[in-house]
């Protein structure tokens, strides 16, 4: 095949500042490093245009206005969706609670069922357990393919009438595997049930097409997209958004208030209490064009390719295990025999390394696969062979210390 533009290796260390030469950063499925175009758009919001939202008269507050309206706009077209049905959040987890509070909290009733995956990160787990003990609902757990997939075969088996919600992650977070949205949603529409995907690690490394995949609910956060934390995004289908109740109340989010009634304002701005994070909204404008920029099929094919050489290499050393599917959506998690992860996180580190040990917010997860904790290597665009080569000779150091 031939080297095209396309093809070709990405190579934009230089755009990340807090990257210095020599260091292996392989965590980007906890948080990406920020490139300068996303630096550079928080500095302008903090230092040259700062102003409130949606309140002030005076120019700079409409111009801000037209800012953060146009970045709700930016990232509507980024998954799919409409402006209207962009609910700016503090992250996924939020978007997720807000889902569950506001829709599984005045929809689902004694008896009814939600259905989540054994590969779900805690955030798609807590909030669903919290609103099925306040309304009587039962929880029910879609088991896992032998190559560590969500099992859509067991899930169309499993699925009944009761069952009113599934909730599932578009990628996980440990493993990498991806899940066939588009067959997910069919099976939970079929009887009835409303799909919210976990979009945190599928967002920064796949086009996404809500739409297209037939959700009803989607979120994700900005920090693991490039940009700021304390942002992220809930979309949901207007329709759904427009007959749930606020999540929280303040000013910004009501039509109009008495002390005898209160009247809100239509979504979005019914779930946005408050004066939102105005900058995080900026920046996170900035790493959507920033990804759309290199394109994500690139990015997808870059991570790809890393995920491939990383897995072979790591599989030739014969104390390691690796978990996950062989084409893994940017993340490599693996455990050396004999060895705690955290450990071996301590020892690449001494090597300039960094990888993710724990149980990655997925412990149910951990006890599927009968480990404590995994070690987790995940890439992005400033990524590289010579990042794999580092991670390499750090868990051979490993093996040769406790061997």
């Amino acid at each position: 095949m031939s080297v095209t533009a396309e093809t070709r290796p990405l190579d934009l260390l230089a755009d990340f500042p807090a990257i210095p030469e020599g260091w292996a950063y392989l965590d980007t499925a906890a948080t990406a490093q920020k490139p300068r175009p996303v630096i550079d758009a928080i500095h302008r919001g903090y230092a040259e245009t700062y102003a409130t939202v949606h309140r002030g008269v005076y120019q700079r507050s409409a111009d801000m206005t037209y800012a953060f309206e146009a970045a709700r706009e930016r990232v509507a077209r980024f998954i799919g969706g409409k402006s209207e049905e962009i609910v700016f959040v503090r992250g996924a987890t939020e978007g997720i609670n807000l889902v569950a509070q506001c829709w599984a909290g005045t929809h689902l009733k004694a008896g009814d069922r939600i259905l989540l995956s054994t590969l779900e990160h805690h955030s798609n787990i807590v909030p669903w357990q919290m609103v099925a003990e306040r309304v009587g609902a039962q929880i029910d757990v879609v088991p896992l393919t032998a190559d560590h997939r969500i099992d859509l075969h067991a899930m169309e088996v499993m699925l009944t009438d009761r069952h009113k919600l599934v909730a599932l992650a578009h990628v996980s977070n440990v493993l990498g595997s991806t899940l066939d949205a588009r067959r997910a949603a069919e099976l939970a529409h079929a009887v009835g049930a409303k799909l919210l995907l976990d979009g945190c690690q599928a967002v920064p490394r796949m086009a996404v097409d809500v739409a297209a995949l037939g959700c009803d609910f989607y979120v994700f956060s900005g920090h693991k997209l490039y940009g700021p934390t304390g942002i992220g995004v809930l979309w949901g289908r207007y329709d759904l958004l427009d007959a749930m109740p606020p999540y929280q109340g303040g000013g910004s989010m009501i039509d109009r208030v008495t002390f005898a009634r209160t009247t809100y304002a239509p979504p979005p701005g019914r779930f946005e209490a408050g004066t939102p994070h105005i900058v995080g909204v900026l920046g996170l404008h900035a790493a959507v064009d920033y990804v759309d920029g290199i394109s994500l099929d690139r990015i997808h094919a870059h991570e790809a390719a890393l995920v491939r050489e990383a897995r072979t290499a790591l599989a030739a050393i014969n104390s390691v295990r690796l978990f996950g599917p062989d084409d893994s959506a940017g993340i490599v998690s693996f455990a050396v025999e004999g060895v705690h992860p955290h450990d071996v996180a301590t020892i690449l580190d001494e090597g300039q390394v960094a990888i993710r040990a724990g149980h990655h917010c997925a412990q149910p997860l951990m006890d599927h696969l009968g480990v404590p904790a995994t070690a987790r290597a995940s890439f992005a665009v400033y990524n590289g062979l010579r990042d794999i080569e580092a991670l390499v000779q750090g868990v051979e150091r490993v093996t040769r210390i406790f061997g």
